[in-house]
């Protein structure tokens, strides 16, 4: 499959190493420039790109920055994608450590991803956002493996959520439906979810018990 990463921090990073070894053609960009991935690239075979170009006949791509970058993403960035492309959101609100305040969830209490859509124009699935980089690369496990961990995946479309199900579960990882964007709050910052390594019934408790108050370390 043809999948494009914006954002080469620890997420996408250590996603273009296990992707990229599970033969999937990668395409990598950041704000930085191609020029800065000659390592990435020479390590894991995958193309460094312009954003510009990084969802390019892509059929998933997933976006990867600080959600201060977010709005400054081009114009049109998924008009050259496959008909009916994925975008996986990884994205979570700091405002008081980088993002600084954002009006959309602040004021209008739109989650991460809700307002990230707004920006892009573009639906979004929620994963990702939550598991820690170095568990990509250290901790999968065969599908049934009584250690498998779960990740929670939120969004709207259920054709494109199972996509990324099952692209999770080649990754190594079983998945809970978190349910719509709207709902992904349940697996934002300071949630029982986040950073939670467990398997699916621990998972989905963790999700259940979600407050939809958001803690004031993560307000703006």
């Amino acid at each position: 499959m043809k999948i494009g990463i914006i954002g080469a921090g620890n997420i996408g990073g250590n996603l273009t190493r296990r992707l990229t070894a599970l033969g999937h053609d990668v395409s990598v960009a950041n704000s930085r420039g191609p020029h800065t991935l000659t390592a990435l690239a020479e390590e894991t075979g995958s193309t460094p790109v312009t954003v510009e170009e990084a969802a390019r006949g892509a059929e998933v791509v997933v976006v990867t920055i600080p959600l201060k970058a977010v709005p400054d993403l081009p114009s049109g960035l998924f008009d050259g994608a496959a008909d009916g492309v994925v975008v996986i959101d990884t994205g979570n609100y700091y405002p008081r450590q980088r993002d600084g305040r954002i009006a959309g969830i602040e004021d209008e209490g739109l989650t991460e991803s809700r307002w990230t859509e707004r920006q892009i124009g573009h639906p979004v699935i929620k994963a990702f956002n939550g598991t820690y980089a170095q568990d990509i690369l250290d901790r999968p496990l065969p599908a049934g493996d009584p250690g498998r961990m779960a990740l929670p995946v939120a969004g709207d479309d259920e054709a494109a959520k199972r996509k990324v199900r099952e692209l999770i579960d080649e990754l190594g990882f079983d998945t809970v439906d978190a349910g719509g964007i709207d709902d992904s709050w349940r697996q934002q910052p300071d949630t029982p979810v986040y950073g939670l390594r467990a398997g699916t019934e621990t998972v989905t408790k963790a999700l259940a018990e979600a407050s939809p108050e958001r803690p004031a370390d993560f307000r703006g």
